[in-house]
């Protein structure tokens, strides 16, 4: 399935029947994979535990819907208190547009160094097992397993103004932009791809998004 954005849709909002029927699936998926996701969950756990030291999870401030603010929950890929003020000007220059595919040399960006990131926070990463912790989120009700991929605060005060549209709804483990080339395009096209999210969601256009995304993770696609 490929979809490509021709133009910047306004955000239309959607019936209630949709809302309710997506809030059902996100429950209903989340609740029916956790009891078979623990052992994996226990697995990464003691994985990182015993990799380095610091916390298991990595619980950091994002932005959502109506621009409410909740707590993000990850597994640990990097290691403790890595976070510079390089990665914050990197991610504020990004959003403005000032680093584009071929920052990095190989269409790839990364706000961070691969040095920072430990030995199992690379198979986290590279399997997106490190995005299990978000399932708690989603039943909580502060996330979706489909919408626009959150932002951390600061990045959010860099928003030009068409860019708020993706905060019209709950943001997502996995969206249109993250089966469509998260790591290789701009920040303006990641939007593009929200909002056109938005202007079309339906339940099969969420059902499809989470099969390419699953096809993604199996073929060993995951976020990098």
């Amino acid at each position: 399935m490929e979809l490509v954005v021709v133009h910047r849709p306004r955000v239309i909002l959607r019936r209630r029947g949709y809302r309710i029927a997506k809030r059902l699936l996100d429950l209903a998926l989340s609740l029916l994979v956790l009891p078979f996701a623990l052992p994996a969950v226990l697995i990464c756990a003691a994985a990182i535990a015993l990799d380095s030291p610091g916390p298991i999870l990595f619980v950091q401030n994002r932005v959502g819907k109506g621009k409410r603010r909740f707590k993000l929950y990850k597994f640990r890929t990097m290691y403790h208190n890595m976070e510079s003020n390089g990665h914050r000007a990197f991610m504020k220059a990004f959003v403005n547009g000032q680093v584009d595919e071929k920052a990095n040399g190989n269409g790839v960006y990364k706000p961070f160094s691969d040095r920072q990131l430990t030995r199992v926070g690379r198979i986290l990463r590279k399997t997106s097992l490190d995005e299990l912790p978000q399932l708690i989120n989603v039943v909580k009700g502060e996330m979706s397993l489909v919408g626009p991929r959150p932002n951390v605060p600061w990045e959010v005060e860099e928003y030009r103004g068409w860019h708020k549209e993706r905060l019209e709804v709950l943001p997502g483990i996995t969206g249109l932009a993250q089966i469509n080339g998260r790591s290789s395009v701009t920040f303006d096209r990641i939007v593009r791809y929200d909002i056109e999210y938005i202007e079309n969601r339906s339940m099969r256009l969420d059902v499809q998004i989470l099969w390419k995304t699953a096809t993604l993770v199996v073929a060993g696609k995951g976020a990098h």
